[in-house]
Protein backbone atom coordinates (compact mmCIF):
# COMPACT_ATOMS: atom_id res chain seq x y z
CA UNK A 1 0.00 0.00 0.00
CA UNK A 2 1.53 3.67 -0.97
CA UNK A 3 1.92 6.11 1.81
CA UNK A 4 -1.28 8.47 2.31
CA UNK A 5 -0.18 11.85 1.22
CA UNK A 6 -1.80 15.49 2.06
CA UNK A 7 -3.22 17.94 -0.35
CA UNK A 8 0.88 19.56 -1.07
CA UNK A 9 2.23 15.98 -0.90
CA UNK A 10 3.20 16.48 2.52
CA UNK A 11 3.92 12.80 4.03
CA UNK A 12 3.91 13.34 7.59
CA UNK A 13 0.68 14.32 10.22
CA UNK A 14 0.81 17.89 9.21
CA UNK A 15 0.12 19.20 6.47
CA UNK A 16 3.28 22.38 5.06
CA UNK A 17 0.80 23.06 2.42
CA UNK A 18 -1.35 24.70 5.02
CA UNK A 19 1.29 25.81 7.78
CA UNK A 20 3.95 26.34 6.25
CA UNK A 21 3.83 29.32 4.28
CA UNK A 22 6.71 31.07 6.40
CA UNK A 23 8.22 28.48 6.89
CA UNK A 24 11.70 29.80 5.42
CA UNK A 25 11.66 32.86 7.16
CA UNK A 26 11.63 31.66 10.79
CA UNK A 27 13.36 28.69 10.14
CA UNK A 28 16.81 29.35 8.94
CA UNK A 29 20.15 27.57 9.49
CA UNK A 30 22.08 28.23 12.59
CA UNK A 31 25.65 28.14 11.86
CA UNK A 32 27.10 26.35 14.95
CA UNK A 33 24.68 23.32 14.08
CA UNK A 34 25.24 23.56 10.84
CA UNK A 35 29.07 23.51 11.46
CA UNK A 36 27.97 20.05 13.64
CA UNK A 37 26.32 18.67 10.71
CA UNK A 38 29.02 19.59 8.41
CA UNK A 39 31.25 17.82 10.44
CA UNK A 40 29.10 14.78 11.34
CA UNK A 41 29.34 14.31 7.29
CA UNK A 42 33.03 13.67 7.51
CA UNK A 43 35.00 13.83 3.51
CA UNK A 44 31.56 13.29 2.14
CA UNK A 45 31.41 14.95 -1.45
CA UNK A 46 28.08 13.81 -2.22
CA UNK A 47 25.50 13.59 -0.02
CA UNK A 48 21.40 12.68 0.44
CA UNK A 49 19.12 15.12 2.14
CA UNK A 50 15.82 13.18 3.00
CA UNK A 51 12.63 15.60 3.70
CA UNK A 52 14.96 18.49 3.08
CA UNK A 53 12.11 20.81 3.63
CA UNK A 54 13.46 24.21 2.37
CA UNK A 55 16.82 23.15 2.59
CA UNK A 56 18.57 24.03 6.39
CA UNK A 57 22.03 22.92 6.69
CA UNK A 58 22.49 21.40 2.97
CA UNK A 59 26.32 21.72 2.99
CA UNK A 60 27.04 24.05 0.03
CA UNK A 61 30.41 22.37 -0.56
CA UNK A 62 29.27 19.16 -1.30
CA UNK A 63 26.56 17.46 -4.06
CA UNK A 64 24.04 17.79 -2.59
CA UNK A 65 20.46 15.41 -3.33
CA UNK A 66 17.02 16.52 -1.46
CA UNK A 67 14.00 14.68 -1.22
CA UNK A 68 11.21 16.33 0.05
CA UNK A 69 7.27 15.29 -0.47
CA UNK A 70 5.93 18.60 -0.03
CA UNK A 71 5.41 21.29 -2.68
CA UNK A 72 5.22 24.17 0.06
CA UNK A 73 8.32 23.49 0.97
CA UNK A 74 9.86 22.75 -2.37
CA UNK A 75 8.61 26.02 -3.51
CA UNK A 76 10.78 27.94 -0.42
CA UNK A 77 14.17 26.06 -1.66
CA UNK A 78 16.11 29.29 -2.10
CA UNK A 79 17.66 29.59 -6.14
CA UNK A 80 21.34 28.61 -5.07
CA UNK A 81 20.29 24.90 -3.61
CA UNK A 82 19.34 21.75 -6.24
CA UNK A 83 15.68 21.84 -6.86
CA UNK A 84 14.29 18.64 -4.60
CA UNK A 85 12.72 15.67 -5.75
CA UNK A 86 9.21 14.91 -5.00
CA UNK A 87 9.72 11.35 -2.73
CA UNK A 88 9.33 9.79 0.54
CA UNK A 89 12.34 8.72 3.17
CA UNK A 90 10.06 4.89 2.72
CA UNK A 91 10.97 4.98 -0.75
CA UNK A 92 14.08 6.46 -2.00
CA UNK A 93 14.45 6.54 -5.89
CA UNK A 94 18.23 5.76 -5.99
CA UNK A 95 20.33 2.83 -6.98
CA UNK A 96 22.53 1.23 -3.77
CA UNK A 97 25.23 2.73 -2.36
CA UNK A 98 24.57 5.86 -4.26
CA UNK A 99 25.82 8.40 -1.83
CA UNK A 100 28.90 9.18 0.26
CA UNK A 101 26.62 10.64 3.01
CA UNK A 102 23.57 10.98 3.93
CA UNK A 103 21.26 13.26 6.15
CA UNK A 104 17.78 14.12 7.52
CA UNK A 105 16.77 17.13 9.47
CA UNK A 106 14.51 16.99 12.53
CA UNK A 107 11.71 14.91 10.21
CA UNK A 108 11.98 11.21 11.28
CA UNK A 109 9.31 12.08 13.41
CA UNK A 110 6.74 12.69 10.38
CA UNK A 111 7.38 9.45 8.67
CA UNK A 112 4.97 6.75 8.65
CA UNK A 113 7.93 3.84 8.82
CA UNK A 114 10.79 5.37 10.79
CA UNK A 115 12.60 1.49 10.51
CA UNK A 116 11.83 1.48 6.61
CA UNK A 117 12.82 4.61 5.98
CA UNK A 118 16.09 4.42 8.11
CA UNK A 119 16.88 1.27 6.18
CA UNK A 120 16.86 2.87 2.81
CA UNK A 121 18.79 5.78 4.43
CA UNK A 122 21.07 2.82 4.65
CA UNK A 123 20.71 1.52 1.51
CA UNK A 124 21.40 4.10 -0.83
CA UNK A 125 24.47 5.46 1.49
CA UNK A 126 28.30 3.88 1.45
CA UNK A 127 29.09 6.36 4.69
CA UNK A 128 27.79 7.95 7.49
CA UNK A 129 23.91 8.54 8.05
CA UNK A 130 23.50 11.86 10.23
CA UNK A 131 20.08 12.88 11.98
CA UNK A 132 19.27 15.92 13.39
CA UNK A 133 16.72 14.49 15.79
CA UNK A 134 14.90 15.65 19.67
CA UNK A 135 15.01 13.39 22.53
CA UNK A 136 11.54 12.76 23.80
CA UNK A 137 12.98 12.12 26.93
CA UNK A 138 13.62 15.29 27.71
CA UNK A 139 11.55 17.03 26.05
CA UNK A 140 9.10 18.57 29.18
CA UNK A 141 12.14 19.99 30.69
CA UNK A 142 11.77 23.14 29.37
CA UNK A 143 10.35 26.38 30.65
CA UNK A 144 7.58 26.27 27.58
CA UNK A 145 5.79 22.40 29.53
CA UNK A 146 4.47 25.76 32.14
CA UNK A 147 2.30 27.04 29.94
CA UNK A 148 1.46 24.75 27.70
CA UNK A 149 2.38 21.31 28.07
CA UNK A 150 0.25 19.79 25.30
CA UNK A 151 2.53 21.15 22.73
CA UNK A 152 5.78 19.52 24.65
CA UNK A 153 3.38 15.99 25.03
CA UNK A 154 2.97 16.05 21.27
CA UNK A 155 6.32 17.19 20.81
CA UNK A 156 7.53 13.92 23.25
CA UNK A 157 4.73 11.36 21.68
CA UNK A 158 6.13 12.14 17.47
CA UNK A 159 9.89 11.54 18.36
CA UNK A 160 11.02 7.97 18.20
CA UNK A 161 13.19 7.04 21.55
CA UNK A 162 16.84 7.36 20.42
CA UNK A 163 17.33 3.68 21.37
CA UNK A 164 14.72 2.74 18.73
CA UNK A 165 16.66 4.99 15.99
CA UNK A 166 20.13 3.39 17.19
CA UNK A 167 18.03 -0.17 16.84
CA UNK A 168 17.07 0.58 13.24
CA UNK A 169 20.14 2.46 11.99
CA UNK A 170 22.79 -0.94 13.10
CA UNK A 171 26.24 -0.61 13.24
CA UNK A 172 28.56 2.02 15.35
CA UNK A 173 26.23 5.06 16.36
CA UNK A 174 27.24 8.24 18.35
CA UNK A 175 24.79 10.48 20.00
CA UNK A 176 26.38 14.04 20.21
CA UNK A 177 24.05 16.67 22.14
CA UNK A 178 23.50 19.79 20.30
CA UNK A 179 23.95 23.27 22.05
CA UNK A 180 21.49 25.77 21.22
CA UNK A 181 22.94 29.17 21.22
CA UNK A 182 20.67 32.13 23.16
CA UNK A 183 20.30 33.91 19.41
CA UNK A 184 19.53 30.75 17.61
CA UNK A 185 18.95 31.46 14.01
CA UNK A 186 16.65 28.41 13.46
CA UNK A 187 12.91 29.06 14.88
CA UNK A 188 12.30 25.36 16.37
CA UNK A 189 10.96 26.05 20.20
CA UNK A 190 13.82 25.23 22.40
CA UNK A 191 15.60 28.58 20.15
CA UNK A 192 13.07 30.59 21.98
CA UNK A 193 14.41 29.71 25.19
CA UNK A 194 15.86 33.38 26.44
CA UNK A 195 13.40 35.07 23.69
CA UNK A 196 9.71 33.83 24.71
CA UNK A 197 8.33 37.06 22.97
CA UNK A 198 8.69 35.07 20.13
CA UNK A 199 6.04 32.79 20.57
CA UNK A 200 3.35 35.49 20.47
CA UNK A 201 3.98 35.23 16.80
CA UNK A 202 1.70 33.31 15.27
CA UNK A 203 3.99 32.46 12.20
CA UNK A 204 6.96 31.61 14.44
CA UNK A 205 4.62 29.35 16.51
CA UNK A 206 3.35 27.61 13.08
CA UNK A 207 6.87 27.14 11.97
CA UNK A 208 6.92 24.71 14.54
CA UNK A 209 4.37 22.08 13.48
CA UNK A 210 3.18 20.78 16.93
CA UNK A 211 1.28 24.08 17.28
CA UNK A 212 -0.93 23.23 14.56
CA UNK A 213 -2.06 20.18 16.49
CA UNK A 214 -3.20 21.94 19.71
CA UNK A 215 -6.96 22.81 19.51
CA UNK A 216 -6.46 27.05 18.78
CA UNK A 217 -8.60 27.56 22.08
CA UNK A 218 -5.18 26.30 24.47
CA UNK A 219 -2.93 28.42 21.81
CA UNK A 220 -5.05 31.31 22.52
CA UNK A 221 -4.79 31.09 26.32
CA UNK A 222 -0.86 30.58 25.98
CA UNK A 223 -0.77 33.56 24.10
CA UNK A 224 -3.04 35.71 26.45
CA UNK A 225 -0.92 34.48 30.07
CA UNK A 226 2.59 34.76 28.37
CA UNK A 227 1.35 38.40 27.00
CA UNK A 228 0.15 39.17 30.42
CA UNK A 229 3.20 37.33 32.37
CA UNK A 230 6.02 39.07 30.44
CA UNK A 231 4.14 42.88 30.74
CA UNK A 232 3.68 42.46 34.17
CA UNK A 233 6.75 40.61 34.72
CA UNK A 234 6.27 37.51 36.45
CA UNK A 235 8.00 35.81 33.61
CA UNK A 236 11.33 37.45 33.96
CA UNK A 237 11.13 36.74 37.86
CA UNK A 238 10.47 32.76 37.36
CA UNK A 239 12.46 32.27 33.93
CA UNK A 240 14.43 35.79 33.71
CA UNK A 241 17.80 34.01 34.17
CA UNK A 242 17.19 32.37 30.57
CA UNK A 243 17.66 35.16 28.94
CA UNK A 244 21.27 35.56 29.66
CA UNK A 245 22.10 31.78 29.31
CA UNK A 246 24.60 31.90 26.04
CA UNK A 247 24.00 27.93 25.34
CA UNK A 248 21.02 25.48 26.27
CA UNK A 249 21.21 21.73 26.08
CA UNK A 250 17.70 20.99 25.87
CA UNK A 251 16.54 17.66 23.42
CA UNK A 252 18.10 18.05 20.08
CA UNK A 253 20.35 15.43 19.25
CA UNK A 254 22.47 14.46 16.40
CA UNK A 255 22.72 10.76 15.16
CA UNK A 256 25.62 9.68 13.59
CA UNK A 257 25.50 6.13 12.39
CA UNK A 258 28.63 5.00 10.59
CA UNK A 259 28.89 2.29 7.87
CA UNK A 260 29.54 -1.52 9.42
Amino acid sequence: MSQARLSDGSAGDVDYGRIGGTYSHYRRPEPAIALQIRRALGDAQTVLNVGAGAGSYEPTDCDVTAVEPSAAMRAQRPSHLAVAIDAVAESLPFEDDSFDASMASVTVHQWSNLEKGLAEMRRVTRGPVVLLVCDPAMMMDYWLSDYIPQVREIEARRFPPLERIEAALGGTVTVEPVPIPLECADGFNEAYYGRPEAFLEEGARLACSSWSLVPQSLVQQFVDRLSQDLANGQWDKQYGHWRSRPFYEGPLRLVIAEAE
